[in-house]
């Protein structure tokens, strides 16, 4: 199977109930792009229109390999449109708030599905079926663990643990598969010349790495006050891959003990081989439908005899941490995200339909369309009904 052999094949729309009108200080846009990361996208709109990043807002991020649409916000922003190399941002008018997270209502779904056989298509639709009746499993994606290396490191989990020093290598000098040329050979010199400050500071060409090395030219040993100086949105990004995988490894662990190893199959991730239910219980489906699991940190009190507890501390348990434990001491900021998350999800909408695949000859290709909530990822459903071990 061939998902995103071209990026139309796999298209998003976010769905939102924001109204634009004439009223307020942010003006509200459509942004519509293909072969674009979102925060790549909305540079090149700040570039063009030379707005300060304080002043724009957006919910969510969109895949770079796809045709995607969603929304943002301008304080004060201009009453035009833009059209820039397959980006296109579109005036919807005014609001009196910025445009979040929380305006999104849903992203619809449609992916392609190239060069599958006869059977590979019967299969996934028989799966697409089990889904509907069972749900789906509410991962976080390989997307979220981008900052995880070969072998998988946690950079958050070393802050949790006070080993500031590797957190740091880690963030600076780990080198990771989608690594440019220009990241590559600052890489090898971090890790070739790490300790001799001066001299990396010599080496360095200008930019974040270089500001922390200058940092420890005058602190060499303080570690932990070059971590806290690192770049608000990667320490955000490394505490959420950490949580994220804590999560997962939470729900993987409920759906086990709950559901029964006879009810479940399993697909593989980035870090992990996770199961997933092709049959549910009608004593257990109430429980699993309506699951929601904390985000796991210190902030998130245990409750007696509550089985989340019991399946967050088994987590935990075998990271060498407890839930108490999962904060990074010392430091005010940044710390680990508090809510929850449904366990279930089930898409909305959903429709099916196969044709001869006109990119690859004498084989078939499966278009599906669906709605999901915010935060839940599409991919996961392409592995649930194509991957299943």
């Amino acid at each position: 199977m061939k998902l995103k052999q071209q990026p139309e094949d796999f298209r998003v729309e976010e769905l939102t109930a924001a109204a634009a009108g004439g009223a307020g200080e942010f003006a509200l846009y459509r942004l519509d792009k293909t072969g674009w990361t979102t925060p790549d996208a909305l540079a090149a709109v700040r570039r063009r229109w030379n707005i300060d990043l304080r002043r724009l807002s957006y919910g969510g991020l969109k895949d770079r390999h796809a045709v995607t649409s969603q929304h943002l916000s301008i304080f004060r922003g201009p009453n035009r449109n833009l059209a820039h190399e397959r980006i296109a941002v579109t005036y919807l008018g005014q609001r009196t708030e910025p445009f979040t997270a929380h305006d999104i209502t849903a992203n619809r779904f449609t992916i392609t599905l190239r060069s599958m056989s006869d059977t590979g298509v019967s299969q996934a639709v028989a799966a697409l079926a089990e889904v509907e009746s069972c749900g789906l499993p509410n991962y976080f994606d390989d997307q979220r663990f981008g900052s995880v290396g070969d072998p998988p490191t946690f950079i958050a989990k070393e802050m949790v643990l006070g080993r500031f020093e590797e957190a740091l290598k880690l963030a600076l000098a780990a080198p990771y598969e989608f690594d440019r040329r220009e990241a590559k050979r600052e890489k090898a010199t971090l890790r070739a010349m790490w300790g001799d400050w001066p001299t990396l500071k010599a080496k360095l060409p200008r930019g974040h790495a270089r500001s922390l090395v200058d940092y420890l030219v005058t602190h060499p040993t303080d570690f932990k006050g070059a971590v806290a100086r690192l770049r608000p949105d990667l320490q955000g990004l490394y505490l959420s891959a950490y949580q994220s995988h804590l999560w997962n490894r939470m729900l993987a662990t409920w759906l086990t003990r709950v559901l029964g190893a006879e009810n479940l199959a399993a697909v593989e991730l980035k870090l992990d081989r996770v199961p997933v239910p092709v049959r549910v219980p009608d004593d257990k489906r109430g429980e699993w439908e309506s699951l929601a699991l904390p985000l796991p940190s210190s902030r998130a009190k245990p409750v007696a005899g509550a089985l989340w507890s019991e399946v967050a501390e088994e987590v935990l348990r075998g990271e060498g941490l407890t839930l108490g434990e999962l904060r990074i001491r010392g430091l005010e900021k940044p710390f680990f995200s508090k809510g929850e998350r449904a366990g279930c999800v089930r898409p909305a909408n959903p429709t099916h339909a196969a044709d001869t695949d006109d990119l690859n000859p004498g084989k078939q290709k499966l278009t599906l369309t669906f709605d999901l909530p915010r935060g839940s990822y599409a991919t996961m459903l392409v592995k649930r009904v194509t991957g299943v071990v």
